[in-house]
């Protein structure tokens, strides 16, 4: 079996989650008011990254908790019915060509996955109508139907995403040698790497690079 790996924030979605998710929340017509605590929480840690006193991933993470921490005690049908209206706002900026592919990979029953640090509701929602085998992203913690602020976020990043697609993967047997991998972000690299094909989509400076030293296809 062959697996074709897609990542999300630009690769099948033309634009950036978490931007998207701020301005959601900023002009919310019934969650705004939250974005202000929100906007608190997520500072030192910005700051400390810009300094370069905090790491990337951390700061990421910690971003990911603070959005999270705004909706404390919404319930879980609330959270994801916001989550499907962020998603709404994100179904008109797909990457098309990209789409065209992960259909094409499931017609040629590859076992198809989307692999993201967003959160996995928002995710599940924006690709409810593609040919996804397996999401995985962010999860998203509901103690008895209610989000609890105090439930760590374990954001998927760097090589968490590899160690969650080999646990999804379970005991399939993939040739990774005839597989698909496809990314925008040099940071990304361990999973272009793991597959025989490597796309990358719209690719950063960094990645465009490698891309072309090695003969990787630019989407």
């Amino acid at each position: 079996m062959r697996a074709a790996i897609f990542d999300f924030d630009g690769t099948l979605y033309a634009g950036e989650t978490f931007d998207l998710l701020m301005n959601h929340l900023k002009y919310h017509p019934t969650h705004k008011n939250r974005y202000q605590k929100f906007y608190r929480a997520i500072m030192p840690p910005y700051i400390g990254y810009k300094l370069k006193l905090v790491p990337e991933a951390v700061m990421r993470e910690k971003s990911m908790q603070a959005y999270l921490s705004a909706f404390h005690q919404l319930s879980e049908t609330e959270l994801t019915d916001y989550f499907r209206e962020v998603a709404d706002k994100m179904k008109d900026n797909l990457n098309q060509e990209v789409k065209k592919r992960m259909e094409k990979h499931a017609e040629q029953g590859d076992f198809v996955m989307l692999v993201s640090g967003a959160f996995t509701p928002l995710l599940d929602a924006v690709t409810a109508d593609l040919p996804v085998d397996r999401v995985i992203g962010t999860q998203v913690s509901y103690p008895n139907g209610i989000l609890d602020k105090r439930s760590p976020v374990r954001h998927i990043q760097s090589e968490r995403k590899i160690e969650e697609i080999k646990a999804a993967l379970g005991d399939r047997e993939i040739d990774w040698n005839d597989s698909f991998a496809y990314s925008d972000s040099v940071s990304d690299l361990p999973i272009l790497e793991l597959a025989g094909n490597a796309v990358a989509v719209q690719p950063d400076e960094r990645l465009r690079t490698i891309a072309s030293k090695r003969g990787w296809e630019i989407l």
